[in-house]
């Protein structure tokens, strides 16, 4: 059974955090630049892995970006890998920043 899961932007932390039963779980770090969210690492407890705490917190981040009509920058490779499975987040992506920042 996957638990709840709470997804909060923590803005004085630049992070979004993943929280079960009030526990912190994970967190993906941000840095919010020009109308875009780079994502350069994300973490899931090694408690809370396996238990769709990091699907949680991908999605909600990938979800508020879009309600603030922000495009992503997943250097995460776990954020990254989200949108990938995840089809319906692909236009999020700013891949000409992201290749940008990748560098050659």
């Amino acid at each position: 059974m996957k638990p709840d899961v709470a997804v909060t932007d923590v803005s004085d932390a630049t992070r979004y955090e993943a929280k079960v039963g009030g526990e912190l779980a994970g967190f993906a770090e941000y840095e919010r630049r020009d109308g875009r969210v780079i994502f350069p690492h994300t973490v899931v407890d090694d408690e809370y892995e396996g238990h769709g705490v990091g699907g949680a917190l991908a999605r909600g981040a990938l979800d508020d970006a879009r309600a603030r009509c922000e495009k992503v920058v997943p250097l995460c490779p776990f954020i990254a890998a989200y949108i990938e499975r995840h089809e319906e987040y692909a236009d999020l992506v700013d891949q000409a920043m992201l290749d940008e920042l990748e560098g050659p």
